[in-house]
């Protein structure tokens, strides 16, 4: 059985919109609802754990619930750090679980496709993650943003969501390496020396952060929407 975690537990106080990052529309629906979307209709998902704070707790779910979800298992809160919330979730996944995927909700686009391929990805290694390659030449400085070297673009990745992987091993992970600095699931099983398999991902699967990304969401969703 595979467990989905949906972190929807940030305060996105870089958007600066009205609503919790969650509830901002894109194109004609919130953004935590098109992942929930796709996640629900995946064969391969078992359950969907939504992660979210103390302010948004009531409005995702009043918002949830009046759709037709039917694997949605409960409602978890976050922490103070995107870590901690994704470390409650995987306290509260059922028990018979194998696998976790984990996805960010400000990431609305993802698809069914990428999602089969990294769960696939993840039966050979463990783990496995979605990624994109990055389109601008990459330059690496540390004092005084003086360039110490300009980086091999074919050699570098975009890291995305979803990331899946074994229960026993993300679990292991958190609990060894949580209380560090955590802005990547993935990164835990690194550091305790497992491989971490690379599925190539799509463009159009942005994270929404600032307003500039809502913009060019509203694009990717009125695109796809012409495309059903």
């Amino acid at each position: 059985m595979l467990s989905a975690i949906i972190v929807a537990a940030g305060q996105g106080k870089r958007l600066k919109a009205a609503l919790p990052k969650p509830l901002v529309k894109v194109g004609k629906l919130p953004a935590i609802i098109y992942s929930l979307n796709t996640l629900d209709k995946h064969p391969q998902v078992g359950e969907i754990i939504v992660v979210v704070n103390a302010d948004n707790q009531r409005s995702i779910i009043r918002l949830i619930q009046g759709y037709t979800f039917k694997k949605i298992k409960s409602f978890i809160l976050g922490g103070k750090l995107r870590q901690d919330s994704v470390y409650n979730g995987l306290k509260n996944i059922n028990p018979q679980s194998d696998w976790v995927l984990i996805h960010d909700s400000a990431r609305p686009f993802i698809d069914r496709q990428t999602i089969s391929k990294v769960i696939r990805a993840a039966k050979i290694t463990g783990c496995a993650i979605v990624a994109v390659k990055p389109k601008a030449t990459i330059k690496y400085s540390q004092k005084n943003n003086i360039v110490k070297k300009t980086l091999d673009r074919d050699t570098l990745w975009e890291v995305q969501t979803p990331q899946v992987f074994k229960k026993e091993l993300i679990l292991r992970a958190y609990k060894k390496y949580a209380n560090g600095k955590v802005t990547d699931d993935a990164s835990l099983v690194e550091k305790l020396g497992g491989d971490v398999l690379i599925v190539q991902g799509k463009y159009e699967n942005i994270k929404i952060t600032t307003a500039e990304d809502l913009l060019l969401a509203e694009l990717i969703a009125e695109r796809l929407l012409h495309a059903v």
